[in-house]
């Protein structure tokens, strides 16, 4: 016969599993929402290149940060929340100019 020990272990794999479970679930939904974020980052950066504008907005990138924060429920997910977030505007301004970038490569190679 199993342990208290034993089972109660056993409760808490299985429930370790569910948060596992729930965390998969929610980076697949997390990689499609960045995926789509990427897209509208693809269509401001040719607005912005109609438009003369730069890629690097600070003003504008504020604005994301305060929008982004706001959510957050305590100050420990506040700072790692605003971590995460300038990755996310880093990286959605890298992927501009590398895309801006290809763009212009098709127009001179064609």
């Amino acid at each position: 016969m199993m342990s208290d020990r034993t089972l109660n272990n056993t409760a808490h794999w299985q429930e370790l599993d569910e948060w596992r479970k729930k965390i998969d679930a929610i980076d697949q939904q997390l990689a499609s929402l960045l995926c789509e974020r990427l897209h509208c980052a693809q269509n401001i950066s040719s607005l912005k290149s109609i438009i003369g504008e730069q890629v690097l907005q600070p003003e504008r990138e504020k604005v994301v940060l305060s929008n982004v924060l706001i959510h957050a429920d305590s100050p420990l997910k506040t700072c790692t929340l605003e971590k995460i977030y300038r990755c996310i505007l880093e990286e959605s301004r890298l992927f501009q100019h590398e895309w801006k970038k290809s763009q212009q490569d098709m127009h001179t190679s064609s």
